[in-house]
């Protein structure tokens, strides 16, 4: 199993929304410290670093434009793989050249480390971009199609009920992966893991805190769909990367020094508040309904962080305490642990020292494990 990073570039208040001053000073200094432990990560064998595509999420993640951190992370770095994490696809987002040529240039860029990422968001965006929700999977399909087409064509045109029409042209520049990069899709359901399996696409499994038991079912349910695939591309990724919350700390008393259960209850608590103002107001009753039991124990003012921990939906500890946690995600059927690590209110310099932990004391015991496991 590989350890991944995932970035969203967490801003927590106290900045008030209204005082764009210190908006601006937390913006800049989470980009330049995350900056800071990317590249101080490249040197660890880390596989992959993930940025992601959210917009309006004041807060928790003010990455919107995961193309310009991948073309200056191309640039900062030699050895990560750099992962889109997603690029949305249903149309009213991004029209799907654009989404080619972005990819293909990082890819370019990059010497050919480039992981595409694929999804649809949320309904808060989606409705802001004025997103046919109803059609956002049929559209995403779609765009994977023609965008895997106009890499693989030297002209390239278009016609269907779905898009409409795009005249012949000749889009550049092709991707430096031959065909072009590993496709995933992410994935918050088990009924997405199924369609990523069914075709051929690698499973980025962005459940919130799910339980690795959880977890385990969904991973079979994408194992079994893959037997059966019907691939949308050339490039078959049978791979699984799942994401959790992960601090490493020289001691379990100093992760707590970090505040790492104040950043933890953060997360949540602002997770939560965020579904509740500007999710729900966009979604319908069962899908309320689906989500709302996760959002129940915040209503009530209670929110479970004791519970995360022991049952693993978050890995915190000292290095052998984080192996430990880790090795249940080898069983499981990982490929790719993807570590959200700046969170909360936890200071750079522990970020640092967990990225060095992790790096020098967790990557080579893991690869051994799973190497024995499997």
């Amino acid at each position: 199993m590989k350890l991944d990073l995932l970035y969203e570039v967490d801003v927590p208040k106290p900045w008030d929304g209204l005082h764009l001053l210190e908006q601006r000073r937390g913006e800049q200094r989470a980009y330049a410290e995350a900056h800071e432990q990317i590249r101080f990560a490249d040197r660890f064998g880390f596989s992959c670093v993930w940025m992601v595509e959210h917009h309006f999420r004041e807060g928790r993640s003010h990455c919107p434009a995961p193309e310009v951190w991948i073309g200056a992370l191309s640039q900062a770095t030699r050895n990560l793989r750099l992962g889109f994490g997603v690029t949305l696809l249903p149309f009213a987002f991004t029209h799907p050249a654009r989404v080619a040529e972005k990819v293909a240039t990082a890819d370019v860029l990059s010497g050919g480390r480039v992981e595409w990422g694929t999804g649809r968001s949320t309904p808060m965006e989606q409705s802001a971009f004025g997103v046919d929700r109803a059609r956002s999977r049929e559209q995403w399909r779609e765009a994977i199609e023609m965008i895997v087409a106009m890499w693989e064509r030297e002209r390239f045109s278009w016609s269907s009920d779905t898009f409409g029409e795009f005249p012949e042209r000749v889009v550049t520049p092709k991707p430096f992966q031959d065909p072009h990069p590993p496709c995933w899709v992410a994935a918050s359901s088990d009924d997405t893991a199924t369609v990523a399996g069914e075709h051929g696409l690698g499973l980025l499994s962005l459940s919130i805190l799910k339980p690795v038991e959880s977890l385990a079912k969904q991973i079979e349910q994408y194992r079994e769909a893959i037997t059966r695939a019907k691939p949308l591309t050339r490039v078959v990724n049978n791979r699984v990367a799942a994401y959790t919350l992960v601090h490493c700390a020289d001691s379990m008393e100093q992760a707590e020094r970090n505040r790492i259960w104040e950043s933890v209850w953060w997360w949540y608590k602002h997770l939560a508040e965020f579904t509740i103002e500007w999710e729900f107001p966009n979604m319908e009753p069962e899908e309320v309904e689906q989500i709302f039991p996760l959002l129940k124990p915040q209503l009530e003012g209670e929110v479970p962080v004791e519970h995360f921990d022991p049952a693993d939906m978050i890995v915190v500890g000292d290095p052998e305490r984080v192996i430990e946690k880790m090795k249940r995600y080898v069983d499981i059927g990982v490929d790719q642990l993807i570590c959200y690590v700046q969170f909360g209110t936890i200071p750079h310099e522990a970020v640092m020292r967990s990225i060095e932990l992790l790096g020098t004391c967790v990557i080579p015991e893991l690869e051994r494990y799973a190497a024995a496991r499997r």
